[in-house]
């Protein structure tokens, strides 16, 4: 069985939750800490392309509020230049396994895909 990536940080209980869906079912894992080590660009725009930038924003992020962004109008472009020059803005986790990925805890399609 191939491994899964998963993007997030320690802190964040959904990261968390991912972790340990796949350490369950004895997935290997390849975690990346955002706080260390940001996606590359190539790699967020994968999950772009699948999701749209604005479902890889974290609005309820603390982040999101302290940097004024709950008042202002975000395109989609300013939204994809904002995850990638700050990834404390990204809803996590963000899971790779293979061709599959997914936004946020989605413990439904991790199921599909382990099946």
């Amino acid at each position: 069985m191939e491994g899964v990536q998963i993007f997030g940080t320690k802190k964040c209980k959904e990261t968390r939750k991912a972790e340990r869906f796949f350490k369950e079912r004895r997935i290997p894992i390849h975690f990346v800490d955002l706080k260390r080590k940001p996606p590359s660009k190539g790699e967020l725009r994968r999950f772009v392309q699948k999701f749209g930038s604005e479902a890889l924003l974290d609005r309820d992020a603390q982040r999101f509020r302290d940097r004024g962004l709950h008042v202002a109008h975000l395109s989609e472009d300013r939204v994809a230049s904002l995850v990638e020059e700050d990834p404390a803005l990204l809803k996590t986790p963000l899971v790779r396994m293979g061709k599959h990925i997914s936004v946020g805890h989605a413990e439904t399609q991790w199921k599909e895909w382990v099946a």
